[in-house]
Order: structure tokens, then sequence, then C-alpha cells
């Protein structure tokens, strides 16, 4: 191989490494900002009750609470969706492995559908509490309740992410944090899947409340780490293979 093959080489790996970087970045920002958001809601957002009289009565009380915390949580997610498919086109080390691709994946596929959730708990079911119409209220909300599933899947996605962090050795955030993260994802999902969805057990909702609190905490954390980390820590694992291929 020629000196200029060999610079061309070389100066394509680092504009490739560059992007990797920046694109890491700016999904760090997105994640970071849209966990924020999410944290917002969940405080704003009072434990969901299995008893639907409870829960509509609940949404009557308050409307303009509910209504802002779901807007709330809606541009959150969309925000996680943004941060998603972006570290899935960026080729870093976030997704190096089948599990760690497929969890970014579920993270934007579950987002999307408690987006919609979430702008339906906070438009038309809140219409129907405050006008006490219970057959439109039990209607839309046996939607949302399955479209929410895909909390299930969104909490699975943020576990796993985590997990991998807490066993990385470029981590960009400490590993007891990132273990913390994954087991409050996988309280989030018992929560509200198994206990809330599944068992109708009010505890649930407060598990589910608290837990993700604690893991939107943890993203927060892992996102704003991403904007700081510097490229040994978001760079392919690869570019030592791909430099050797370059010389050859």
């Amino acid at each position: 191989m020629s000196e200029s093959d060999r610079n061309t080489g070389t100066n394509e790996e680092i504009a490739s490494r560059g992007v990797t970087d920046t694109s890491t970045r700016v999904a760090g920002a997105w994640l970071a900002i849209g966990s924020l958001l999410f944290v917002v809601s969940l405080v704003l957002h009072p434990p969901p009750s299995p008893d639907m009289g409870e829960f509509m009565a609940t949404i009557a009380d308050g409307p303009a609470l509910w209504v802002a915390a779901h807007w709330a949580a809606a541009m959150a997610l969309t925000l996680f969706v943004v941060a998603g498919l972006i570290t899935l086109t960026a080729r870093s080390r976030l997704t190096q492995n089948w599990w760690t691709t497929t969890a970014w994946a579920v993270l934007v596929v579950g987002s999307l559908w408690v987006t919609t959730t979430a702008v339906a708990e906070a438009t038309v079911i809140t219409q129907a509490a405050v006008a006490g119409d219970t057959a439109t209220f039990e209607a839309w909300q046996l939607f949302a309740e399955g479209k929410a599933i895909g909390f299930g899947f969104l909490a699975a996605a943020i576990a796993v992410i985590a997990g991998n962090e807490a066993r990385s050795a470029q981590s960009v955030t400490s590993v007891w944090a990132s273990w913390i993260g994954a087991v409050a994802g996988v309280a989030a999902f018992v929560g509200f899947v198994v206990l809330g969805l599944l068992l109708g057990i009010a505890l649930g909702g407060l598990v589910w409340v608290v837990s993700t609190i604690v893991m939107s905490l943890w993203t927060l954390w892992f996102g704003v780490a991403l904007v700081r980390s510097g490229d040994s820590r978001v760079q392919l694992a690869d570019v030592e293979t791909g430099r050797q291929e370059v010389v050859r």
C-alpha cells in the first residue's frame, strides 16, 4: 500500500470516529433532556389506581395537572425515540453487541407505543373524566392500557442498556449507578406490567412511579455523561481491526 493510500485510510478512520463521537454526544443530549422531562412528568403523575371509578375521579379532580404530566411525558418519550434512532445509526460501542442493539431498538418502539398512551391520556381520556362520560373513559382507557404495555418494553430495554454499562470497561457512569439503573428498570417493569396490569395490585402503581424516577435519573446521568465523554469512550470497539484492514 502506498503512503498516500495509508494516509487516506487514516483520515477516513479519524473522520468516522469524529462522526461517531458527535452522534453519540447528540444522542446523549436528547436522552438527558428527555429523561429530565420524564422525571417531571412522573413527579406530577399520581400513582394509577386499578379501580376505574377511583382513577376517573382522580383525573377529574385535577385535570390540569394530569394534562401537564402527560404532555411532558409525550415530549420526553419523543426525545427518547430521537436518542435511540441516533444511537442505532452511530455505530458506536453502545450498539456493539446484538443485545444492546436490540435494547436500543426496543427503546424506540416502546417509547412510540407509550407516546400514544400519553397523548390519549392528555386529551380524550381527560375530557371524558371531567364530563363524567364513563363509557368513553373506559373504552379509551383500555386502549391506553394496551399501548402502555410498551412501557414494559422501554423499562426492560433500559435495564439491558444500564446492565451493559455496568459491565463495560468504557462505561461513562459509575458501576454502582449503572447497576441501580438496571435494577430500577426491572422493578419498573414488574411494578407496571406484572403488579399493575396483570395482577391489578394497587401497590404496583407506587412501585412503578418510584422505580421509574430512579431509572430516569440514571438515564439523565448517562445522557449527560455521553455528552461530556471523549472519543475513547464512544469510538468503535473494532477500530484496531479497521486499521489493520486499511494497512493491508
